[in-house]
C-alpha cells in the first residue's frame, strides 16, 4: 500500500500539470452533466414497512388523485377579547379575508370557515385552509406576497390573524452569518496551524474541488438514479469535512518531511506513502459507516448515505493526487516563513542551521522528536511542542487520566437513556413567528390535539355492510380514552373503503399521543372479528410516531455492523487487537455522551435559553442516526491520523511509552486543527432560528469536541500507557489470517538528505 501511494504521490507531482487538467477535465464534464441533467425532483418521504406508510399507500390506491400536492396555508383568525368571530363585524373581516386569499396568486381554493364548520366551540377562533395549485418549492414570491398583504389587511380590522403551513416555508436549512463565520473560524485555525497563506488555502481548495466534483455528480445522475434535491445534503457536509481533514494530514507530512531535508519531490511521495496510506483507511471507515445507513431501511437515508460516501470516495482521490499535484506547483510557499527563510539561509552557505518550522530543532537519527532513556522510558526532546508535553503529562498519570474521561462522559452519557424521538413541527419554532403562533392560536382554541390530527383508513371489502362496519369502527374509536373527537366516515366511489378524522385530546408530540396510537391499533383484532373490516391507523402524527420507533430499533443494528466492520478494518490496519476494540468504545462513549448533552438542552430545557431554544420537546428522529454516521467517520478520521504515527514509530524500534509520545508530537497538532475546524463549522448551525437545525449543528460541534479531545486526546493515550507492548499484541494465528498492508511505509526507503552538520546524539530525560 505504502508503496504503491509513494509512486503515486512520485507520479502526480512530476506530472502535475496532467493532474490538476485531469481533475479540470472531470469537473467540467459533470459540471456540464449536471447542468443538461433534468432537476432533481422532491422525493416523496416513504417509509416501508410501518403500518402508517402502507395504510397511505391504501389511501392512495382506493382514493385516487386526493393526495394534495399543492401546498397549503392554514390561516387562523382570533377575535379580540370578550368578542367572538362570528360577531358581525369580525364576521365580514373574516369572509373578506378569505375571499381575498382566494383569488390570490396560485390558490386552487380557499375554504369559508363559517361553511366548513371550522370555529371553535367558544366562538373566538376560526381558521381556513388555502390550497395552492403548485407545491411550495414552486410558490412565486408574488403569491407569497399576497398571502402577506392578505394577513396584514385582515389584522387592521382588529382580529389577530396568524398563518401555518408549507406555503410560508423559505426552504429551510443552513445558509447565512453563521456559516459564514464558521469557514472564517476554519480559515484561521488553519493559519494559525500552518503559518502560511498557501497551507492554509490548499486543504479548504481541494475540498471544495472534491465537493464540487461530488455534487456534480450527484445531480448530472440524480434523473436515473431517482436521488432527489436532499440527497446531497450529506455529502455536502460529510465531504468539505474529510476533504479539508485529509488535504490537511498530507499538508502537513509533507512539511515533516522537507524539515528532515527531503527535496520537494521525496517528501511528496512520502507524505502520500505514509500519510496517504492512513487517508485511505480512514476514507474507507467512513464508506463503512455510510454505506451502512441501508440497514435503517429508509430509502431517502440510503441514498443520502452512499452519496455521501462517494463524496468521501472523491475526497480521498483528491488527497493522493491533486494535493501531491498542488504541492509540486507550491513546494515552498506551503512551508511556515521561518522554515522557507532557513531554507533560503541554507541555500546561501549557512546550511548549518538548525530547522525552524516549528519542530523541535535538529532531529535524531531516526527524525524523532527525542530519544528514550537505557530503560524504555520517554526521552525530552530538544525542544518540544505542545502535543510531546500532554503526551508526557497523560503517561505520567494514566489512571487518572482515564478515569476523569470514562467518568465524565459516562456521566454525559446518562440523559440519553431518557432519549424520546419525534419530529418537531411548529410548536418547536420561535414565538417570534407566525407558524408558532397559529400552532398556539388553534391549540387553545380546538384544543392540543388538533395540530396532529389521526387518519385512520378502514377497509370493508371483507364486511357484509360496509357502512356498519365503518361506523362500529367509528364507534370503537371514539369510546377510546384520550380521543377528543371522530369525523363521520368519508366513503370511496366503490364505497368500500372509509377514511375517519381522529383527534387526540393531547398534543402531536406527546407521548401520551403516541401511547393512543398503540391502543387504538391494538383495537383491531376485536373489531375484525366483530364486523370483518379491518382498519389501520396513518397521519403525520402517526407516521412521525412510526419512524421514531423503526429509527430507535434500528439503531443498535446500525451501531453493531458499522462498528463491527471497522474493527476488522482497523485490526489490519494496526495489526492489533486491543487498539480497535478502544477505538470503538471511545467512539460509542462519545456519540452518547453527545447524544445525552443533546437531551439536556433540547428534551430537558437546560440551557436552552442559552442557545436561544424556545420549545424543548422531542429529538428529531433521524438525529441518531446523521449523528453517529457522521462523528464515526471523523472519530476514525482522528483515530487513524493519531495513532498510525504511534504505530510507525513502534515499527520502526521506539519503546511503547516513546511510540505515544512521538505519535503526539506528529500529528497532535492536526488532529486539534481538524477538529476545531469542525466544531467552528457545526457551531455554525446553531446560530440558526430553526429548532432542529440548531440541534443538529449543537449535537455534532459536541459530538467532535468530545471525541476529538476526550477520547483521541487524552483516553487514547491513557489506554496504551497502561498496556504497554500488549497494545500492539496481535495472536499469531489472527496475524496469519489478516492480509499485510504497509500503513507504516515499513517498504520505503527514507534516508535523510545529509545536512551540512551532523546531528549530535542529545541527553534526554523523563
Amino acid at each position: 500500500m505504502a508503496t504503491f501511494l509513494y509512486r503515486l504521490g512520485r507520479l502526480a507531482h512530476r506530472r502535475r500539470w496532467y493532474a490538476v487538467l485531469v481533475w479540470a477535465a472531470v469537473l467540467a464534464a459533470v459540471g456540464l452533466g449536471a447542468a443538461r441533467s433534468p432537476g432533481a425532483a422532491d422525493e416523496e418521504f416513504s417509509m416501508p414497512g410501518v403500518e402508517s406508510q402502507q395504510a397511505f399507500d391504501l389511501l392512495e390506491e382506493r382514493f385516487p388523485g386526493t393526495a394534495a400536492d399543492g401546498a397549503t396555508a392554514r390561516v387562523v383568525f382570533v377575535a379580540p377579547g370578550g368578542e367572538k368571530v362570528t360577531a358581525a363585524e369580525n364576521r365580514a373581516a373574516v369572509e373578506a379575508a378569505v375571499t381575498e386569499l382566494g383569488d390570490g396568486a396560485q390558490v386552487a381554493a380557499a375554504v369559508d370557515p363559517f361553511e366548513a364548520g371550522a370555529v371553535s366551540a367558544d366562538g373566538r377562533t376560526a381558521y381556513t385552509t388555502v390550497t395552492y395549485e403548485v407545491g411550495g418549492d414552486a410558490l412565486t414570491d408574488a403569491a407569497k406576497d399576497d398571502l402577506t398583504k392578505t394577513l396584514a389587511a385582515a389584522r387592521d380590522s382588529g382580529l389577530t390573524v396568524e398563518a401555518g403551513g408549507d406555503a410560508l416555508s423559505d426552504g429551510g436549512g443552513a445558509g447565512g452569518a453563521a456559516e459564514v463565520i464558521g469557514i472564517a473560524i476554519a480559515a484561521v485555525v488553519l493559519m494559525v496551524t500552518f503559518g502560511s497563506l498557501a497551507a492554509a488555502g490548499l486543504p479548504l481548495l481541494t475540498a471544495v474541488v472534491g465537493v464540487g466534483v461530488s455534487m456534480a455528480a450527484i445531480l448530472a445522475l440524480s434523473s436515473a438514479l431517482g436521488l432527489s434535491a436532499t440527497t446531497g445534503t450529506l455529502a455536502m457536509m460529510l465531504g468539505l469535512a474529510v476533504g479539508i481533514d485529509y488535504a490537511l494530514f498530507v499538508v502537513s507530512r509533507y512539511r515533516e518531511e522537507r524539515a528532515a531535508g527531503r527535496t520537494p519531490e521525496e517528501a511528496v511521495a512520502l507524505a502520500t506513502g505514509t500519510a496517504g496510506s492512513a487517508v485511505v483507511f480512514a476514507g474507507l471507515t467512513v464508506v463503512i459507516a455510510l454505506a451502512g445507513l441501508s440497514v435503517v431501511g429508509i430509502p431517502m437515508l440510503t441514498k443520502m448515505g452512499l452519496a455521501a460516501a462517494g463524496a468521501v470516495v472523491v475526497a480521498v482521490l483528491v488527497a493522493l493526487t491533486l494535493v501531491p499535484a498542488l504541492l509540486g506547483f507550491w513546494p515552498r510557499a506551503v512551508l511556515a516563513r521561518k522554515a522557507r527563510r532557513a531554507e533560503k539561509a541554507a541555500l546561501d552557505g549557512h546550511a548549518g542551521k538548525p530547522a525552524q518550522d516549528g519542530g523541535p530543532g535538529r532531529a535524531t537519527k531516526d527524525g524523532l522528536p527525542g530519544r528514550a532513556t537505557k530503560d524504555g522510558r520517554p526521552g525530552q526532546a530538544a525542544r518540544d511542542n505542545g502535543g510531546a508535553r500532554w503526551a508526557r503529562f497523560v503517561l505520567r498519570r494514566p489512571l487518572p487520566v482515564l478515569l476523569l474521561g470514562v467518568v465524565g462522559l459516562g456521566a454525559l452519557a446518562v440523559p440519553a437513556a431518557d432519549l424520546q424521538l419525534g419530529m418537531p413541527g411548529d410548536e418547536a419554532k420561535a414565538t417570534s413567528t407566525t407558524e408558532r403562533r397559529a400552532y398556539d392560536a388553534l391549540a387553545e382554541g380546538f384544543g392540543p390535539g388538533f395540530n396532529g390530527p389521526l387518519t385512520v383508513v378502514v377497509d370493508a371489502r371483507g364486511a357484509e355492510d360496509a357502512k356498519a362496519a365503518a361506523t362500529a369502527v367509528s364507534e370503537e374509536i371514539a369510546g377510546t380514552e384520550g380521543v377528543v373527537s371522530v369525523s363521520p366516515a368519508r366513503f370511496n366511489e366503490a364505497g368500500d373503503t372509509a377514511v375517519l378524522s381522529v383527534v387526540p385530546a393531547t398534543a402531536p408530540t406527546d407521548e401520551r399521543t403516541k401511547d393512543l396510537v398503540t391502543t387504538i391499533r391494538g383495537e383491531r383484532p376485536d373489531v375484525e372479528d366483530r364486523t370483518g373490516a379491518t382498519f389501520e391507523v396513518t397521519g403525520t402524527t402517526a407516521m412521525n410516531i412510526d419512524i421514531a420507533e423503526k429509527v430507535q430499533s434500528a439503531l443498535v443494528p446500525y451501531l453493531i455492523v458499522v462498528v463491527g466492520l471497522a474493527v476488522v478494518l482497523l485490526l489490519v490496519v494496526f495489526r492489533s487487537l486491543l487498539v480497535p476494540l478502544k477505538a470503538a468504545l471511545g467512539f460509542l462513549l462519545s456519540v452518547l455522551a453527545s447524544l445525552g448533552a443533546v437531551v439536556v438542552v433540547f428534551q430537558q430545557g437546560h440551557g436552552a435559553e442559552l442557545l436561544g431554544v424556545e420549545q424543548t420537546g422531542p429529538i428529531m428522529s433521524l438525529m441518531p442516526i446523521f449523528l453517529v454516521g457522521i462523528v464515526f467517520g471523523l472519530a476514525m478520521d482522528y483515530e487513524v491520523f493519531l495513532v498510525s504515527r504511534m504505530r510507525e514509530a513502534y515499527v520502526h524500534g521506539e519503546p511503547a511509552p516513546q511510540a505515544v509520545i512521538s505519535g503526539f508530537w506528529h500529528s497532535a497538532r492536526v488532529v486539534v486543527a481538524a477538529a476545531l475546524i469542525m466544531i467552528a463549522v457545526f457551531a455554525g448551525f446553531v446560530g440558526e432560528s430553526e429548532s432542529m437545525i440548531k440541534m443538529i449543528g449543537f449535537g455534532l460541534a459536541t459530538a467532535v469536541l468530545l471525541d476529538a479531545f476526550v477520547v483521541r486526546m487524552a483516553i487514547v493515550p491513557a489506554v496504551l500507557a497502561l498496556l504497554g507492548d500488549r497494545a500492539w499484541w496481535l495472536p499469531k494465528w489472527l496475524d496469519r489470517i489478516l492480509p499485510r498492508v504497509d500503513v507504516e511505509g515499513e517498504g520505503l526507503a527514507r534516508p535523510a538528505a545529509p545536512s551540512a552538520e551532523p546531528a549530535p546524539k542529545e541527553t534526554v530525560r523523563v
